[in-house]
């Protein structure tokens, strides 16, 4: 696992930088941020219920399920259409929807520390990466009450830090590669 990140450093790195562009754009433009994940989020779901759909009906023949195809390819439609008119019940479940992601994300990178706390330093980057990740998904589900705007600058602080912890524990896996692996 550790020579597979390692070989990989770049990618961990990329994702962090990414991150941190994420962060500050959104710390910069809360309002703006949040309002386009939702039309983005919006777009995706009437584009893809709308591909699926006609992949549904063009297949019909040829697939034993194509009408668990057709279902989902018309819930896509339905999902996008409530975005646009309803984008508030939107912003709910995107918010629910970011926040299993967090915590998800977050007990992952936890794990793969652990799993490689031996062969590395510098894995509790890693581990405060997740515990900042497990946190604010907590904090997404406890308290979607603080707001829209409140919520769009913790995503924006937290991809912001979290972007940061991964473009440093990249260079530590380029440090750590370039002394126990032949890249």
């Amino acid at each position: 696992m550790v020579e597979t990140l390692t070989r990989n450093w770049r990618w961990v790195a990329l994702r962090g930088g990414l991150a941190i562009l994420f962060g500050v754009l959104t710390l910069f433009n809360p309002g703006i941020t949040l309002a386009v994940l939702i039309l983005l989020f919006g777009g995706y779901a009437l584009v893809d219920g709308v591909v699926m759909t006609v992949s549904a009906i063009a297949n019909r023949h040829g697939q034993p399920r194509w009408a668990a195809l057709l279902v989902g390819g018309l819930l896509g439609i339905a999902i996008g259409i409530v975005t646009f008119v309803a984008p508030g019940i939107t912003a709910t479940a995107l918010l629910g929807v970011i926040a299993a992601w967090a915590v998800i994300t977050g007990i992952a990178e936890i794990v793969a520390a652990v799993r490689l706390r031996k062969r590395i330093t510098g894995e509790w980057l890693l581990v405060l990466s997740g515990l900042l990740a497990v946190g604010f998904g907590l904090i997404l589900f406890f308290a979607p009450e603080a707001g829209a705007i409140a919520i769009a600058l913790w995503i924006g602080f937290y991809a912001l830090v979290s972007g940061i912890l991964l473009v440093a524990l990249g260079v530590r896996l380029r440090s750590w590669g370039r002394m126990h692996l032949a890249i």
